[in-house]
């Protein structure tokens, strides 16, 4: 059995490209459950790809201990962000925006997120994400930090939240960006950077289409991990390892090199969370 666990990790390796410049995955829920049988190997193949800077968004209350944990054992290279996110917004929503609050207060934090809107699963709890979402980029406001914006089936929703928020105060990610040319002109008008992920690699993906008209100091790279592998893992766990390959497709788009990739997208991380 070890011997094919040995396989198994040295064929990843070889799929995943390494270079000299330092990649940044602005998302990735490194303390996931999925993780919990080989973190310590999966953090080091990132390590290995050049992934030095992990920067983690929170889900709700469930999961903080955990962060925190991951941020003890990996101090030099993650960094926590604090929100409730959307699709947490539910009966006992008010306690999970307290907890958030009672947070900010605790300790710093490097952004307020991942917060948003997703009606993919659920249209009934509409009234109360926008109410969510609104009540943390006041607080983003507040604490003068980035927001990390989830938008899943509510661009318009989500717009229309920002368009009241509009202030140079206002400032984040767009992540997981997955909408048209046209969306992606309108986050970036609201002091929004898009998140580029796995999709970008996608046959059916699209953004990789349009992708080349957005200047690359506008963008990030993130893996979203567990979720969202990009090809060849498609389907699979994700990890920031993979966030090479992502590198590798979007350099392929611009007709960059690798390492101006990594160089922009890490400067632009280092804009928006100042670390």
């Amino acid at each position: 059995m070890l011997s094919i666990a040995l396989a198994f990790l040295t064929k990843i390796a070889n799929k995943i490209p390494s270079f000299a410049a330092m990649l940044t995955d602005t998302h990735t829920h490194l303390y996931s459950e999925s993780f919990d049988e080989d973190r310590e190997i999966m953090m080091q193949r990132a390590l290995d790809a050049g992934v030095k800077r992990f920067f983690i968004p929170a889900i709700d209350s469930n999961y903080a201990e955990a962060m925190f944990d991951l941020e003890k054992a990996y101090p030099d290279n993650v960094h926590l962000m604090m929100g409730l996110h959307p699709t947490s917004v539910k009966e006992n929503y008010k306690e999970e925006l307290q907890f958030v609050t009672s947070q900010f207060k605790c300790r710093n934090f490097i952004g307020v997120g991942e917060i948003g809107i997703d009606l993919y699963w659920d249209k009934s709890t509409l009234g109360i994400q926008q109410e969510a979402f609104r009540y943390q980029i006041q607080l983003a406001k507040k604490y003068k930090l980035p927001i990390v914006i989830h938008c899943r089936d509510a661009f318009d929703e989500v717009f229309e939240v920002l368009e009241s928020e509009k202030s140079p105060k206002l400032f984040g990610i767009f992540h997981c960006f997955t909408g048209t040319l046209e969306q992606a002109h309108k986050a970036i008008s609201y002091n929004m950077k898009l998140g580029i992920g796995g999709v970008v690699t996608f046959k059916n993906g699209k953004i990789d289409t349009f992708l080349n008209q957005i200047p690359l100091s506008e963008i990030v790279l993130e893996t979203d991990s567990p979720y969202l592998s990009p090809v060849p893992y498609r389907g699979k766990r994700n990890e920031s390892s993979y966030l090479a390959l992502i590198c590798k497709k979007v350099a392929e788009i611009y007709s960059i090199s690798e390492e101006k990739v990594a160089e922009i997208t890490t400067q632009n991380s280092k804009d928006i969370f100042s670390i």
